[in-house]
């Protein structure tokens, strides 16, 4: 137990706590403590009834456990322990403004695309700042096709289109409730 706590305090900061909050948040759905729809991003009910933590918690949750949770989290660990290590190596300060700014951007463009939970689409975000910091990395994506990390983002939307999914979904996540259906 001393090793898996240790191994724990290892990983950076700013990536231990947003895994950790979105693996709490999703064992909080999953056990019935907290319904999804106390956590989704309604501006209504956050700027008029001073919702405040929809900002927040609509990043930390990505359904229920199954492939979809275990794909974006492990894509989330991944890219942004390297980036805190390796980018913004002793600059945690800059790491959290960068989490910030996306989530401020993801928020506003959460107005106007009528999504719900932004979290798929911040996971996006952190994997294309990390394949444009990475631009000489090959990639080799389940040992079928190989190519350089600038082009992650673009291969895991194909991906996503192959599993079904419809690809506005990596961009701009979910529909709100009572809006536009984008068919999922």
């Amino acid at each position: 137990m001393n090793n898996i706590l240790q191994e724990y305090l290892q990983i950076p900061v700013i990536t231990r706590g947003y895994t950790t909050a979105c693996l709490l948040t999703t064992l909080a759905v999953q056990l019935d403590i907290v319904s999804p729809f106390q956590l989704y991003f309604h501006p209504t009910l956050i700027f008029k009834n001073l919702q405040l933590w929809r900002l927040i918690t609509n990043f930390c949750f990505f359904g229920t456990f199954g492939f979809n949770f275990f794909f974006n989290m492990v894509f989330n660990y991944r890219y942004c322990r390297m980036l805190e290590e390796n980018s913004f190596r002793g600059r945690t300060s800059d790491f959290a403004l960068m989490f910030i700014f996306g989530g401020c951007f993801m928020t506003l463009a959460g107005l106007f695309v009528n999504m719900v939970f932004l979290s798929q689409a911040f996971t996006i975000m952190i994997v294309y700042v990390w394949s444009r910091r990475n631009p000489f990395i090959r990639m080799n994506f389940f040992g079928l096709l190989t190519f350089q990390a600038p082009y992650l983002p673009w291969v895991l939307m194909a991906f996503s289109f192959l599993l079904g999914n419809v690809i506005i979904v990596d961009a701009m996540e979910e529909e709100r409730p009572g809006g536009f259906n984008w068919g999922l």
